[in-house]
């Protein structure tokens, strides 16, 4: 075997006295696409941030060879000269400068300090196309979806003569078609002899662009395996990752449903800014009692559209149709009304809109519900600290007080903030958009089970996934949507996704 290109020696990393990182090694050889695998808080962050210079030498134990040299990075300065570049799962594109001042931000083509726009705009669309983007390199990083920035990120990196790429978690926000594009791309960077490292919590992807994959648990190396060996499965690594057996992805359940508790009909919705056009169209759904629906649909098919519509009118404009709880109409004009007719909606997008990264638990679990812990209109903090300890312990929130800054939180405990928050307003109806998304397989299987514990306690709970087996798995009907109309009703026991992409990709008739 070739010399690695890339050697991570012996590495330890501590925060205030606690261990991030103990004693992790690992080897990337040239040319290799290796993942990194581990649940949420395993040190694989931690990992990459020491290796890019984040984390300057001196400020951890162990030692980095980079092509047989040691080196010691002192910033991503440092480590970006010597071509190791890596792509953050949030972006760090400036959405009203163009594609091509985006990829040669910082690494400007000047003459003489002046910038040089020809050869700009020239070298940015040779990235561009190998990349696979088809855009003008004038074009808005705003005007792109989050697949096409994923590319400009990429086109950006080749520009600085990368040696070695990381990636992570480069699906997380993606479509099935733009997975598969990158992934495809990744393969292709393989070929051109880019290494590069995937951090990833899917699986199946890690299984078929990966090369080698190294799995980390609780901040030390559990093994590295190779993706041709016979032995290396799913199963084999989720029992790497969490350290046991996971005999099914999902907790048992035994659904009790009951009568129908929420119903919407004939819920139409029209563009904020474009109000002649009509993303939600004439929608009609019901849900009961301890049973679990799900909502399947392609990204942009309306999914987030309708549930956002729905509580508190958060999207959309000229919006029509009814809610009925227990078979009344009820007020969800605004988010407060929703809120007090028993509706919660945890948000997608959880670092955005669910939770105040800069506040601690206590704060963010109190949020929606501050009323409750009130008294003369002043908040019993007491009262707010025993009500959000309790739901540290009940949701199993990996984190020494509710004073932890909830931003520091990995993404699987991030979320139990999200539903301990909603669950404090005692719903009755959960929509829930994206419940695990960017969450490990381990956590996964923790947030199935706080649903189904939901579901149990009577509540009708929807789920909106991106993600099929997800879908089918945790739902006891599903509902698919295409084009902004619901187009089919689908049973339990007669989902399948080749049967559910089938109606998600129906269209208008």
């Amino acid at each position: 075997m070739t010399e690695p290109i890339l050697r991570m020696n012996g590495i330890s990393k501590s925060f205030n006295g606690i261990p991030a990182l103990s004693n992790v090694s690992i080897a990337v050889q040239p040319g290799e696409v290796h993942a990194i695998c581990g649940e949420n808080g395993a040190g694989k962050s931690t990992l990459m941030k020491v290796l890019s210079g984040v984390y300057p030498a001196g400020d951890f134990e162990g030692s980095i060879e980079l092509e047989g040299e040691e080196v010691a990075f002192r910033s991503i300065n440092d480590s970006e000269a010597a071509g190791v570049v890596i792509i953050h799962q949030e972006l760090a594109l400036s959405p009203y400068l163009s594609i091509a001042e985006n990829i040669f931000l910082g690494n400007e083509v000047a003459t003489r300090g002046i910038v040089d726009w020809n050869r700009t705009n020239s070298r940015a669309a040779e990235l561009l196309k190998r990349v696979g983007l088809d855009e003008n390199p004038a074009t808005k990083i705003y005007e792109l979806g989050v697949g096409k920035q994923q590319l400009v990120e990429i086109a950006k990196a080749l520009a600085k003569d990368v040696k070695l790429l990381i990636l992570d978690e480069p699906t997380a926000a993606l479509n099935d078609g733009d997975s598969a594009h990158l992934l495809d791309l990744i393969a292709q960077l393989r070929e051109q002899g880019i290494t590069s490292i995937i951090i990833s919590h899917k699986l199946k992807e890690v299984l078929r662009i990966a090369d080698r994959i190294t799995v980390i648990r609780d901040g030390r190396t559990i093994e590295t395996m190779d993706r041709d060996d016979p032995a290396t499965d799913e199963g084999r690594i989720i029992r790497a990752m969490v350290g046991r057996d996971l005999n099914s992805l999902f907790p048992p359940r035994e659904p009790d449903i009951g009568e129908e508790l929420f119903r919407v009909e004939h819920w139409t919705v029209h563009h904020p800014v474009d109000t002649e056009r009509i993303v939600i169209d004439d929608a009609s759904f019901s849900v009961r009692a301890g049973e679990i629906v799900g909502f399947a649909g392609l990204m942009g098919a309306g999914r987030t559209e309708l549930a956002m519509s729905i509580f508190g009118r958060m999207y959309g404009t000229g919006i029509s149709g009814t809610a009925y709880k227990n078979g009344e109409a009820i007020d969800v004009r605004t988010v407060d009304s929703a809120v007090r007719n028993g509706i919660a909606y945890a948000t997608e997008d959880r670092k955005r809109y669910g939770l105040n990264l800069i506040g601690d638990i206590q704060m963010n679990v109190s949020a929606a519900a501050l009323a409750r812990l009130a008294r003369l209109g002043v908040v019993d903090r007491f009262r707010e600290y025993k009500v959000a300890d309790s739901y540290r312990y009940k949701m199993n929130v990996k984190a020494p007080s509710v004073a932890a800054i909830t931003g520091k939180l990995s993404g699987g405990n991030q979320q139990k903030v999200v539903l301990s928050k909603w669950m404090f307003t005692g719903p009755d109806i959960l929509i829930l958009d994206e419940p695990t998304r960017g969450i490990d397989v381990g956590a996964k299987y923790e947030i199935y089970g706080i649903i189904n514990e939901l579901a149990a306690q009577g509540k009708a709970v929807i789920v909106i996934s991106s993600e099929l087996p997800e879908v089918i798995g945790l739902s006891d009907r599903i509902y698919t949507i295409s084009e902004g109309r619901i187009t089919r009703e689908v049973s339990r026991e007669d989902a399948t996704q080749e049967t559910l992409m089938r109606y998600m990709t129906a269209g208008r008739s």
